[in-house]
């Protein structure tokens, strides 16, 4: 299987790829909108290819009110119409309420772990096994390749970049929890 890293080589043309690979991916993510974004992205990948999300990002940062959970866990049904009316998002309803209710579960995490980012660092390390069932109890719509990616993605697992590229090394200066 081709790493993100070979098909960048192999694709040098692929400006969104290579942007998100170059300044995203991978690198640990401290905020819970930040984070809430990547695992909404990830959710809304699931049957997609990834250039079709990158390519919406802007568009859907717009559409959930920059990540703010709080505003998101607040949508009712005007809101979850309004999103499912939106043609530069992706329009599947159980994507989107996903996202809300995912939104009010990172609310519920708080009392306890003082933000999304406490809740991860509060279970790290752990296996993938580990984590997609944790994931699978805790939030809604999280199959075992969602939570990889955004594991993956944010920092939280090792293998987002081969040793070799030079992203890998600007990574590993700023310690993601992995490397803990």
């Amino acid at each position: 299987m081709m790493t993100y890293c070979q098909y960048l080589r192999e694709h040098p043309e692929d400006t969104f790829n290579k942007n998100y690979h170059d300044t995203e991916y991978g690198f640990p993510l401290t905020d819970d909108p930040a984070l809430f974004e990547r695992l909404v992205l990830e959710i809304n990948q699931a049957g997609l290819s990834w250039i079709t999300i990158l390519k919406k990002q802007a568009n859907f940062r717009h559409a959930y009110d920059g990540f703010d959970v709080d505003k998101v866990a607040a949508y009712g049904e005007q809101e979850i119409a309004r999103l499912l009316a939106e043609a530069d998002i992706i329009r599947n309803r159980l994507k989107v309420h996903a996202a809300v209710e995912n939104a009010r579960r990172i609310q519920g995490l708080r009392a306890e772990f003082g933000s999304f980012k406490g809740w991860l660092d509060a279970h790290h390390p752990l296996s993938l096994e580990e984590w997609t069932k944790l994931f699978k109890k805790t939030f809604v719509f999280t199959g075992g390749e969602i939570v990889k990616e955004f594991l993956l993605s944010t920092g939280y697992l090792p293998g987002a970049h081969d040793h070799e590229c030079p992203v890998y090394r600007q990574i590993a200066g700023l310690k993601p929890a992995w490397m803990r």
